[in-house]
């Protein structure tokens, strides 16, 4: 009895064996019992239990090339549909290989041993084990600059404006393909699920924007918009009675453009907050470097990007994303019944005008006028 009382606070280690036709939700929940394991499975409960439930915010980050491996095909869209991801912050080489995918373009699972000098030579594109013809950065490229020649791209919009504008027409290009959720975007686009790039120059879509400005077209990206639609966006919702969780595959720009939108409401428009409720990592990044793709939970909540008192909350697991999201994305779609969507980009306006209105109400904008 005395041992006993010792680990009251812990559950026994005593996993099941894995038997024939084991789903893959069950194995995480039966076998994941320790080390990245069990911060993976962990993931999976605070997903489930903590960030979906009562209708919470969930922001989702992506870095590394997750699209072109065919993760927005096999997970991302699945989570889009059931209602799951409401935000998304990405790179924009995710959003240009992704695509690919709307306009039926194709991609081939090889070897990382292949000889690039040779692939060159046959106009083959490489990344890591994932092939393609030259041809599909052309098509993609030709699609992208006959689109952004419309009129409705002829100003200065935000980034979630702009890739919900394009979801559009590579949505109408699938139909025409007669394929279905095939592109995140797409899928993005019919859900209302805005997606935000933070270094929108920093792509093959940002590259083919700054060419068509050379040949007089007006499409500017704002990036001042991006930075007060997506604190708004986190604002909005902690001030309707909402938590907010973010969900981070990789780390880099995209983690930083997400967890910044505390500190812009607390330190920049000085406005009240406690930083976001739940944050789920997963990273091969060290923290010891110094680096933001590593930087633990803790170091966040010195910063007032995550709030204190759900610490205990936060899950960072070691694993690359190729393997965590199909298995975290397996295991919510079996132990959570799906949401309505919020269509965020439907109230992007209100939204932002919330945010505006609060700041230039607050003590803080009237001391910053004054001086």
């Amino acid at each position: 009895m005395k041992q006993a009382s010792k680990f009251r606070r812990f559950s026994r280690l005593d996993p099941r064996p894995v038997a024939r036709g084991t789903r893959a939700s069950q194995l995480v929940a039966d076998t994941f019992q320790a080390y990245n394991a069990a911060r993976l499975r962990e993931g999976c409960e605070l997903f489930t239990r903590k960030m979906l439930p009562r209708n919470g915010l969930v922001g989702f980050t992506l870095t590394g090339a997750l699209v072109p491996a065919g993760l927005g095909k096999s997970c991302l869209i699945p989570l889009i549909e059931a209602g799951f991801i409401d935000w998304i912050v990405t790179t924009g080489a995710n959003l240009y290989h992704d695509i690919h995918y709307g306009l039926d373009l194709k991609l081939y699972r090889a070897s990382p041993f292949l000889d690039d000098v040779e692939l060159r030579k046959r106009n083959i594109i490489r990344i890591y084990d994932i092939l393609f013809d030259y041809s599909v950065l052309l098509d993609t490229d030709a699609f992208i600059c006959q689109v952004i020649r419309g009129p409705e791209f002829q100003r200065s919009m935000g980034t979630d404006e702009f890739h919900y504008l394009l979801g559009k027409y590579v949505r109408q290009r699938e139909r025409k393909l007669g394929l279905k959720d095939t592109s995140l975007i797409s899928v993005a686009y019919q859900y209302g699920v805005p997606c935000f790039t933070s270094s929108p120059g920093d792509s093959s879509i940002g590259m083919n924007v700054a060419a068509m400005s050379l040949a007089g077209y007006q499409l500017q990206f704002d990036v001042n918009r991006d930075v007060n639609q997506t604190t708004g966006i986190v604002y909005d919702a902690k001030r309707n009675g909402r938590t907010s969780g973010v969900f981070i595959l990789g780390g880099g720009s995209p983690k930083n453009f997400m967890l910044q939108t505390e500190p812009q409401i607390q330190e920049v428009l000085g406005l009240d907050d406690k930083g976001h409720d739940y944050y789920l990592q997963f990273t091969d990044a060290r923290p010891d470097t110094g680096g933001l793709s590593g930087a633990t939970p803790s170091e966040a909540v010195s910063w007032g990007k995550v709030d204190p008192a759900r610490l205990p909350d936060a899950v960072v697991c070691y694993v690359d994303s190729t393997i965590a999201l199909p298995l975290i994305t397996a295991y919510a779609l079996d132990h959570f019944k799906p949401r309505k969507p919020k269509r965020l980009i439907d109230h992007r306006d209100c939204i932002l005008a919330r945010v505006a209105r609060d700041y230039k109400k607050s003590a803080f904008h009237k001391e910053f006028s004054d001086r």
